[in-house]
């Protein structure tokens, strides 16, 4: 799974919303020191359980999957926050050691959305 780029990002939401589907947008919205992915990569979670692009895999990607999971659940936009500690990073066998702030995103047109 790698990037994705942004004429199918959109197709992939519109195809969504097309079927009357709730869409979670993750984006690495600030990084610092060492992180698998740069500002700006998305991920996409459907309601299906599909999806398309990377925000950086391993560790961070699975708590970006359940904090998408729960935003799909309630509806609810938010920026989170993720440290890559050093410990962390050597125990998974990564080198990343930074941290990552991801914005999560629910995009539901059907509905308003609400930020917190």
């Amino acid at each position: 799974m790698g990037t994705i780029a942004q004429h199918d990002l959109y197709r992939l939401i519109d195809d969504a919303n097309q079927r009357g589907e709730r869409v979670v947008i993750a984006t690495v919205a600030r990084t610092r020191g060492s992180t698998p992915q740069r500002r700006g990569a998305k991920m996409l979670f459907f309601e299906n359980g599909e999806t398309a692009g990377t925000v950086g895999g391993g560790c961070v990607e699975a708590e970006v999957w359940a904090e998408a999971r729960e935003a799909m659940r309630n509806g609810k936009s938010a920026l989170h926050h993720f440290s890559l500690t050093a410990d962390e990073a050597s125990e998974e066998g990564m080198v990343c050691g930074g941290t990552m702030d991801i914005f999560i995103d629910v995009w539901d047109l059907d509905k308003d959305s609400n930020v917190e």
